[in-house]
């Protein structure tokens, strides 16, 4: 009874982990790449050959005393049509600009509309080369893939009151700006009022954005500060469902909000009121956010529209109205985060400037609760010794300490079994006929021994939420991207790229470039070690009497070997690591209970050659 237990357990969880890698990950992954590939191709085309249409007219508030539709901002407008394809570089250079220089921003702003879309992250690139280019953010509207972010005021329904729109053409006061020197754009609608704005930025990726207006006329002026995040076609994304990417944001007592592209477009716009928090568009390892005034209430917007032919999303908030008296000023603040999701930056970005729950810009998942502390762990753990595929070992010896006593008591359990073994052995012959009788002798025996029979699974168990959480860990942030382990390993976010069936790079050949079984060609070596150590591991406990578990267990290694090719090479060291630590414990316990260590004797006896049937 137990052993059908332990394997309907052993067998399930094996299963789920299949279906699901084929499910999400082996079947869409070529789908996904064809199809990126042909929506990068129509929307390049679109993006050249079809003029993007012009912002309405801002003036879609209602007017005085109504509530204001949410995220009834102007959508986002571009630049006229063109005849021919602009580089990202022709279209950059088609508007005058005032330059970004930080520490780790590099780029421009706009004059014409005050678009912060133009923005190359300088501590990354796009390979593990340090020569390849490095990340661009934001682009331009006219450029292959627009993505900016835009800042402004609009006027009541009806209302006379010229406000700056996409078309504006600004006046900087000069310079170029760092952290040490801000810019100011200013702006005369040449009917009395004037407007100014003021760009500040950090040293990381915190833009701060101040709009003030004065009136020089004989009348008051009522309007509504917002602010967007633009994106302009559909970006390539990882598409792995444990990942969002899209339009993202939290939303006062709405909380957090994660739309898809796809979601999105089929859907109408999605609406909220609130007071604190932050929304834009996130990719898996970089974002663009707007983040009004936490104490001032605002209505916010996904929404989606054909602009140009191009699929547009867009993320917005509508603040509350400020009204601005003859000879007198407003002014309206927000924020900007446009960079790379750094852990550390984000959550000093959440306490410094009290940004509700800015910290799940970053996708921890449902298990929040293992994965962000797991990943605080190993990132103090990298600190002192500069690797983190070291960490990773280091933090797997410190899982296994931790677990040692459930563990030891799951390990003694099985050893105890093993030693019962005979005795079971004779009870199934005793009572072959008669299964009832059969598991209550079983049952009896386990009793009397005080012995789990399902305690051999617990190992497995623990394990499978720490698989998970690393998994996510290594997938999600930026930290592991092109984090270097030794040797051939230049990336453990990415799977091993050895393979053996080209003797690992000795062969100039790619075995990925055969059709169809290509992706299954691709097992590197550490797969491969991961898989040896689970053959061993299984070696170290006697074969199970049934013929059909016995081929399961000898399948089961090689299949996850397959399978776990195509995940992060940190999350295949980290289950080799494991694995020969589990078979160190394991062995060490079977000692101390007196049982025999089986490991050399079947590890013999899978070589042997079995006798036909006819001798």
């Amino acid at each position: 009874m137990s052993d059908n237990r332990n394997m309907i357990i052993a067998i399930a969880v094996s299963v789920a982990i299949l279906i699901g890698w084929q499910y999400f990950f082996g079947m869409p992954q070529a789908e996904r790449q064809r199809q990126a590939a042909e929506q990068q191709r129509i929307a390049a085309q679109q993006e050249a050959q079809k003029a993007e249409s012009t912002a309405p007219t801002p003036g879609t508030v209602p007017a005085p005393g109504a509530a204001p539709t949410p995220g009834a901002v102007p959508q986002a407008g571009a630049t006229p049509s063109v005849t021919r394809p602009l580089t990202r570089e022709q279209a950059v250079d088609a508007t005058p600009r005032a330059r970004i220089e930080t520490p780790r921003l590099k780029g421009s702003i706009s004059l014409k509309g005050g678009r912060v879309d133009d923005l190359l992250l300088t501590e990354y690139h796009e390979t593990v080369d340090p020569k390849s280019p490095n990340i661009v953010l934001l682009s331009p509207s006219g450029a292959p893939n627009p993505f900016y972010a835009e800042f402004g005021w609009t006027s009541v329904a009806g209302a006379t009151a010229k406000v700056p729109g996409p078309d504006t053409l600004w006046t900087s006061n000069g310079g170029t700006l760092t952290p040490q020197t801000p810019l100011v754009f200013t702006w005369d609608n040449g009917d009395g009022l004037v407007f100014r704005r003021t760009f500040t930025v950090d040293d990381h990726y915190m833009f701060a954005v101040k709009d003030e207006v004065d009136n020089k006329t004989s009348a008051p002026v009522t309007l509504y500060p917002y602010a967007l995040v633009s994106r302009h076609g559909v970006p390539q994304t990882a598409g792995f469902y444990i990942l969002h990417e899209g339009l993202i944001g939290v939303l006062g007592d709405n909380g957090l909000q994660e739309v898809t592209y796809a979601k999105v477009d089929k859907e109408k716009p999605q609406t909220f009121s609130a007071t604190g928090g932050w929304l834009g568009i996130t990719d898996k390892y970089w974002a663009a956010t707007v983040i009004p005034d936490q104490s001032v209430k605002f209505d916010a917007k996904f929404s989606s529209a054909m602009l140009g032919g191009t699929q547009t999303f867009q993320a917005d908030f509508l603040a509350a109205p400020k009204t601005v008296e003859p000879g007198g000023s407003i002014a309206a603040t927000s924020q900007l985060f446009a960079g790379a999701k750094v852990v550390q930056v984000v959550d000093g970005y959440q306490k410094t400037y009290g940004i509700d729950r800015f910290d799940l810009l970053i996708d921890w998942g449902w298990f929040y609760f293992i994965t962000k502390p797991l990943f605080l762990v190993l990132d103090w753990i990298y600190k002192l010794v500069g690797n983190f595929g070291v960490a990773i070992l280091i933090v797997t010896v410190i899982l296994k300490g931790i677990f040692f006593p459930l563990a030891n008591k799951s390990y003694a359990s099985m050893a105890k079994m093993k030693a019962v073994q005979p005795e079971l052995t004779a009870i199934r012959e005793r009572y072959a006929d008669d299964k009832a009788k059969q598991q209550q002798a079983m049952m009896e025996l386990y009793k009397k021994e005080k012995i789990n029979p399902v305690a051999g699974c617990l190992p497995i168990v623990i394990q499978i939420p720490v698989f998970f959480a690393l998994y996510k860990v290594l997938f999600v942030t930026i930290e592991m991207r092109h984090a270097p382990f030794f040797g051939w390993i230049r990336d453990l976010s990415s799977p091993d790229p050895t393979t053996i069936f080209n003797l690992f790079g000795l062969i100039p050949w790619d075995p990925g470039s055969v059709p169809v079984i290509g992706s299954y060609l691709l097992l590197g070596a550490w797969p491969i070690i991961m898989g040896v150590t689970m053959w061993v591991q299984m070696k170290l406990n006697p074969a199970p009497p049934d013929p059909t578990q016995q081929a399961i267990f000898n399948w089961m290694p090689i299949i996850f070997t397959f399978m776990l090719a195509h995940f992060a090479a940190g999350l295949v060291i980290y289950w080799a690591w494991n694995n020969t630590l589990s078979v160190a414990q394991q062995a060490l316990i079977m000692k101390r209970n007196g049982v025999k260590i089986e490991l050399w004797d079947n590890v013999k006896g899978a070589f042997k050659r079995k006798p036909s049937a006819k001798s």
